[in-house]
């Protein structure tokens, strides 16, 4: 859902009349109404049930994928596509505190790197797939596939919820989780959990502030062309299947320290070799390593949002999530600044350092976490 339009920009705007540079309004306003409406979605989740909340808001975002196939104006598909970012913001947030309210501690870093696997694979068929579907079927039949896809996922979860006690044992009856007032001021009061969300804004400032730019990058250093440039990228979800295959082992064996250090430092050597590589056949070598450090490190941040403030877990996980969109923007504008002015080289080792110093400094703070018996 999130990448999905991406690639259909120039069939939709040939349809609805309109400039590509218009239409891509409906890319925009769909990641600011999914990123802003997770400010809210964690105190809803608290006091209503996560579970109850992410099946409601999977069958609503099926309802508006339909009207987004049957739009027949650029103001009507806007309008669809924001209640689109509406809907499917409270999935990722409200899920992954509804797997740090079931699964114990000692098994939710193994967890959650399967469900990244989930969000892993979902990115390379928006972002590949919609293209093919397009041309073959059209941009309207599209949505409809997309829809049919939230259908089925949808009747999977009221089917859990029907049969699946687990999926209702944290519900409550609206009284029993904070207010959004309360709930931000527990997670807030917390040293923890404010040094969490601004490794959250870090990190994804650095990450994909920086990896925005690659295939501009790599375009204009090595003159290649586009296709190649889609496959070089899209080798980063390829390192994140990596992480998300060899998680308990690599659980087992690093720890979370291990994972949020190595991770930067993965992190760094990937974005270097970027910026040095003599050869464009380094790339995808570069971008599986980004993907691969990467989710090391941001499934250990993961992991530790969902414990900060279990008390209020859903609005811990959602500042959370809200501090990545937020990260995300702010670092795609700070980067465009730099790569316009001084080229990518300066982007990618900025990142680097960054991303090395953020691992650094957050496995520093896991041990002495361990040392105290937090």
């Amino acid at each position: 859902m999130v990448r999905s339009t991406d690639s259909l920009l120039p069939q939709i705007a040939a349809d609805l009349n309109a400039t590509v540079g218009a239409t891509s309004i409906i890319v925009t306003l769909y990641l600011l109404a999914h990123g802003s409406v997770q400010l809210v979605v964690g105190t809803v989740g608290d006091r209503y049930g996560k579970y109850l909340c992410v099946t409601c808001a999977a069958g609503f975002a099926a309802i508006m994928v339909v009207a987004c196939g049957l739009a027949t104006s650029l103001p009507a598909l806007v309008a669809a596509r924001i209640a689109c970012g509406l809907a499917t913001g409270w999935i990722i947030p409200l899920a992954l505190a509804f797997i740090g309210d079931v699964i114990p501690l000692e098994r939710r870093q193994q967890v959650l790197g399967r469900f990244l696997s989930g969000q892993i694979l979902g990115q390379m068929f928006g972002q590949a797939a919609s293209g093919v579907l397009g041309d073959y079927f059209g941009w309207r039949n599209v949505f409809f596939i997309l829809a049919a896809l939230l259908a089925a996922a949808t009747a999977c979860l009221v089917f859990e919820l029907i049969r699946n006690p687990i999926t209702r044992s944290h519900h409550s009856s609206g009284k029993g989780g904070p207010g959004l007032v309360e709930g931000y001021k527990i997670v807030l009061s917390s040293a923890w959990a404010r040094r969490v969300v601004l490794a959250a804004f870090v990190e994804s400032a650095a990450m994909f502030g920086a990896l925005t730019y690659v295939g501009a990058y790599l375009h204009s250093r090595f003159d290649v062309s586009f296709t190649l440039v889609g496959l070089f990228v899209g080798a980063f979800a390829i390192g994140g299947l990596v992480y998300s295959l060899s998680v308990r082992t690599l659980v087992r064996r690093l720890g979370q320290i291990g994972l949020s250090r190595t991770g930067g430092i993965v992190l760094c050597a990937s974005f270097l070799l970027l910026a040095v590589t003599p050869h464009e056949t380094l790339a995808p070598l570069a971008t599986a390593g980004i993907g691969l450090g990467f989710y090391m490190l941001h499934n250990t941040l993961q992991v530790n949002a969902t414990q900060m403030s279990p008390q209020a877990r859903g609005t811990a996980v959602a500042i959370f999530s809200s501090a990545l969109y937020l990260g995300q923007t702010a670092g795609v504008a700070i980067f465009a600044i730099v790569y316009d002015r001084f080229t990518a080289v300066p982007t990618f080792v900025i990142a680097a350092a960054s991303l090395l110093w953020l691992g650094l400094w957050i496995s520093a703070h896991l041990k002495r976490r361990a040392a105290l018996g937090v």
